[in-house]
């Protein structure tokens, strides 16, 4: 009866709101039989009021006379057992997010109904229930703002005692679905973007400020979990294992990026909180092992992925503490060498004692908490970011004493990992720390003077010594090291692979750069141990030196943008990877297939090619000089018709000079054939073509394989049987991107085999020779285009013909 009662009426009407407001109000008990009913009547409400909203005033005033608020409070209650609770709260955060009156939103706030809403008793367990109520607070938590907060909040005197928004929120924050904790993190933002002063408060003030403490802690688990992975004695693939890394580190990332939202906020409890939890529980046990200042026990999280995560947490989550509290901790061991005689009368021997250490990490700290940045400094003090790290040397000061000479300093701390034995992701790792922490605007001038990395008028404006400080910084003392290091990776044999020498590649431009703009002399560097063209000639005899142009022209914008990648912006997933590829042992690395070899081949030969560049001209290259010809080039010279080279399936072609042989397919059984090879240019082709029915001169094109590769070989027992390889991978250059992603290459197909039948002996070892010079003339072309770059003195070449 109701339903067509409902049905004669307007639908946004006041009257019928009025009519569905007292058929919800008639329900005494939510069951089976009427709960689709109830959940009808539940979305009419949710609809008139979202119209009324904007277009009747009068529905919203009904909507607070009938106190409709208070019958969902009472629908939950009566409904406990009907599932009523996922539609209710499903409708209940439409209507306020579609809310744009703030005269509607505060009524809805007010009351206490919304807090009896997020406080029922639900029970989440084993059903969907959580993500409609997650969402239903974060509608809410969209709606407040500092006039409204307080609706929401139950305070005793001048505190807030209780935020069931906040509160109820944060019991889902390590929820398993990903959807429901990016809810809750939204949530939390919202919060902490419109809390007045006793709010913060509230949220900073244990037990709810253990939230924070949390995030660390669970994102050190992650850390850990990540370092397992990195370390798993599974035997598993390379590529399998760089997936997994992969999605453990982009959950990783996704923590730092929320402490940033977080830190973004600008509120200076919330900032103390965020820093002091991270450096306590994550950064400062993660440095301690990797420097070397307390015995590994076997639960420490590896170096590389130490270096990994404190790199990644510095280029998201920058500032001035967090960068100098690294970079003190970091360069600590080297202080007493770089920092001595800027601080004259407190040293014994030329060695910092330990009460002037420690005072100087206090005049450091004093820096760092100086600023707009640290507002609260007084409480930030009691709670320092160095006191753990002053603590602990303060009781271990022969860790000071210990380091009176080079030879101490050369194999402890991060130099350790620099310097380890054959250890490359160690070494790139450790250099890319320091790097971030040089270029880092917020780097504190005298730490950025003891990295000696581009920042020499910080030093002159702060009246340090130049000579004096620079000369003894890392950067300085042991660059000679560092580069000879570098240049070792590139010139390893067997070479390494093309991942950790681009990486490599990358840390030498950057160190070779920071060199040349000091006026320094990089042109004595060790350059000719690159043997890169020795391989790439090889791969002129391979089977796909006809790609070796267009690669080489693919891969040189790919190189160059690598190579001049900002250290902000550059993964340090890189170290990672490195290590894996290190840890290898599933046999990758001995079959690489004959595409890959070429690319890797070409890929090595374009990096050390730019690295001398930046040795010798100080800059990269912008583009290959290749011989290109000027215009239409003559075709192999054996009198094939014009439409030959051209030919595609299905082409009419000129017979010419084509030998008969005969050859068996599998769904068509045993072919007479004419064999023709022919080469123009880079392009070359092997037709085989049936002679055409009613032109005894033409043949029809059946089957094309590339010339390249055919490697053609007569049979050992069969002298009139000739064997030939065919390349059945097709590859495709990717130029919707900038040719940024290199080639396609995800799955190589195995190479096929046609086996051709020849009247006789004679005839089947013509048809090889024939194959074989086409093949060298095709091969030749790619050579004299490629003659420019393999010339040995190429570099001053180009500067000739620059300077004409």
């Amino acid at each position: 009866m109701w339903r067509s009662l409902w049905r004669s009426i307007d639908r946004f009407s006041l009257q019928h709101f009025k009519y569905v407001i007292n058929e919800l109000r008639g329900i005494k008990v939510v069951h089976k039989h009427n709960r689709e009913l109830v959940i009808d009547l539940l979305q009419s409400i949710v609809e008139i009021v979202t119209y009324g909203d904007r277009q009747d005033p009068m529905i919203f005033e009904c909507f607070m006379e009938y106190q409709v608020l208070a019958e969902f409070v009472r629908v939950l209650k009566i409904g406990k057992n009907a599932r009523i609770e996922a539609p209710l709260l499903q409708y209940l955060s439409i209507m306020i997010q579609n809310m744009d009156s703030e005269h509607a939103i505060y009524y809805c706030l007010s009351n206490d109904y919304i807090n009896s809403i997020i406080e029922h008793q639900y029970e989440f367990d084993g059903g969907d229930l959580a993500p409609y109520y997650v969402s239903f607070l974060r509608a809410v938590s969209s709606k407040i703002n500092r006039d409204t907060l307080c609706l929401l909040v139950k305070v005793h005197g001048d505190a807030v005692v209780s935020f069931p928004l906040y509160n109820e929120a944060l019991k889902f924050a390590r929820h398993g679905e990903k959807m429901i904790q990016t809810a809750v993190r939204a949530l939390t933002l919202n919060i902490y973007n419109v809390s007045d002063d006793m709010v913060y408060q509230f949220i900073t003030t244990p037990p709810v400020s253990n939230y924070f403490s949390d995030l660390v802690c669970r994102l050190k688990e992650q850390c850990v979990h990540l370092d397992t992975l990195l370390h798993s004695k599974e035997e598993t693939s390379t590529r399998e294992r760089r997936n997994e890394l992969v999605l453990e580190t982009d959950k990783i990332v996704d923590d730092i990026y929320y402490l940033k939202d977080i830190l973004s906020v600008g509120e200076y409890r919330l900032n103390r909180l965020i820093s002091q939890n991270l450096f306590s529980l994550l950064v400062f046990p993660t440095l301690l092992p990797l420097l070397q200042l307390r015995q590994n026990d076997g639960s420490n999280i590896s170096s590389v992925t130490s270096l990994y995560i404190v790199s990644r947490l510095l280029q998201v989550v920058d500032g001035k503490s967090m960068v100098n509290a690294v970079a003190g901790v970091i360069l600590y061991p080297y202080m007493t060498l770089s920092v001595g005689d800027a601080m004259k009368g407190d040293t014994v021997d030329g060695v910092c004692n330990a009460s002037s250490f420690l005072d100087h990490l206090n005049d450091m700290e004093k820096r760092v908490c100086s600023g707009p940045e640290s507002e609260g400094a007084e409480n930030i003090k009691r709670n320092n970011l160095f006191g753990h790290l002053a603590e602990y040397l303060s009781s271990n000061s022969q860790l000071i004493s210990g380091l009176q000479n080079d030879d101490c300093v050369e194999r402890g701390g991060v130099l350790a990992h620099i310097f380890a034995d054959n250890n490359h992701s160690l070494l790139l790792a450790s250099l890319f720390l320091l790097l971030i922490l040089a270029e880092s605007k917020d780097l504190d001038y005298l730490l950025a003077s003891m990295i000696g990395l581009s920042r020499i008028q910080d030093i002159v404006n702060h009246d340090l010594s130049a000579s004096q400080v620079v000369d003894g910084s890392l950067f300085v003392k042991f660059m000679p090291q560092i580069l000879n290091a570098l240049l070792k990776i590139l010139a390893s044999q067997p070479p390494l692979s093309v991942l950790i020498q681009w990486h490599t590649g990358w840390f030498l431009r950057k160190l070779l750069i920071s060199q040349i703009s000091q006026g320094k002399t990089v042109n004595d560097l060790n350059f000719h141990l690159f043997n890169s063209r020795e391989r790439l000639r090889k791969e002129l005899d391979g089977c796909w030196f006809d790609y070796i142009p267009d690669t080489l022209r693919n891969e040189w914008l790919s190189c160059k943008t690598a190579l001049e990648e900002s250290s902000q912006f550059k993964d340090p997933f890189f170290a990672l990877e490195i290590a894996v590829c290190q840890q290898d042992t599933d046999g990758d690395a001995t079959t690489v297939s004959a595409w890959q070899r070429m690319v890797e081949a070409v890929k090595v030969f374009i990096l050390h090619l730019q690295l001398k560049a930046v040795i010798f001209k100080g800059s990269l290259l912008e583009k290959p000089v290749l011989n290109m010809p000027n215009g239409p080039t003559a075709d192999s010279g054996r009198g094939h018709a014009s439409d030959t080279p051209s030919a595609s399936f299905g082409s009419d072609v000129s017979l010419g000079s084509g030998i008969p042989c005969r050859i068996a397919f599998s769904n068509a059984g045993i072919r007479d054939i004419y064999l023709i090879p022919v080469a123009r240019e880079t392009t070359g082709k092997l037709l085989l073509t049936e002679k055409h029915p009613f032109r005894s001169q033409r043949g029809v094109v059946i089957a094309i394989a590339p010339l390249a590769g055919l490697s053609p070989k007569i049979d050992n027992d069969h002298p009139s049987w000739l064997h030939l390889r065919i390349r059945e991978f097709d590859p495709k250059f990717n130029t919707s991107k900038a040719r940024s992603n290199h080639l396609k290459m995800s799955n190589h197909v195995a190479d096929g085999k046609w086996t051709l039948g020849f009247p006789t002996a004679k005839a089947c070892e013509a048809a090889r020779l024939l194959i074989l010079e086409e093949t060298s003339k095709q091969r030749s072309f790619v050579e004299s285009i490629l003659a420019p770059l393999l010339q040995d003195d190429y570099l001053g070449n180009l500067s000739d013909v620059e300077d004409e």
